[in-house]
């Protein structure tokens, strides 16, 4: 997602300014033009004083201009900090055993993974994201655990089960898994 939305915003923006850097070096270099050409001729300017106070007088320019440029900025900052997430692995690269390895998706091996976490005692929801390169995954692993549920045995099992089968399923050698626990918020029992 991040990678197409790289790339859409790249090439607008290279596009507006290949078109208008193009419209002002066609004038600027004294070639004929058509009539209909925003700039006609060597010594036009890309904003004339009428086109810069034209609508300074009106009661929603400045608002407008204060939205306008809030937004820029909003997804300017969006876009930045979306380069800074660390992105899902796509695939991971399994041992065929032939040399050339088979690609596994990442959202499958994350999906089996996580819904065998989710099936372990005391373990209310789980969720799990690979990182990493392809042929050396990691897993993060967030698990929210039932009231009485016991951490030390729950991570245990989630280490020698879970993270284990979809270590030996898709032939990995290792699979480094951070895993942050979560207790379920619940009611305080009443004792009578």
């Amino acid at each position: 997602m991040l990678r197409a939305v790289n790339r859409v915003f790249l090439g607008l923006a290279g596009l507006v300014l290949l078109c208008v850097g193009g419209a002002v070096l066609v004038a600027g270099t004294g070639l004929s033009v058509p009539s209909w050409w925003p700039y006609d001729g060597r010594h036009d300017v890309l904003l004339s004083d009428a086109d810069r106070t034209r609508w300074r007088d009106q009661d929603w320019w400045w608002p407008a201009v204060i939205a306008v440029l809030a937004l820029l900025l909003i997804l300017g900052l969006w876009w930045f900090f979306a380069q800074l997430r660390r992105a899902r692995l796509a695939e991971v690269l399994v041992d065929s055993g032939d040399g050339e390895g088979a690609l596994l998706r990442g959202r499958a091996l994350q999906g089996a993974l996580e819904d065998e976490a989710a099936s372990l005692e005391g373990v209310s929801r789980a969720s799990v994201m690979l990182t990493g390169r392809r042929n050396a995954p990691q897993a993060r692993v967030a698990l929210h655990l039932e009231p009485d549920a016991s951490p030390g045995g729950t991570l245990t099992r989630l280490t020698d089960e879970a993270v284990a089968h979809a270590r030996d399923s898709a032939g990995l050698e290792a699979l480094p898994t951070e895993v942050r626990l979560w207790a379920a918020r619940h009611r305080a029992r009443r004792v009578s």
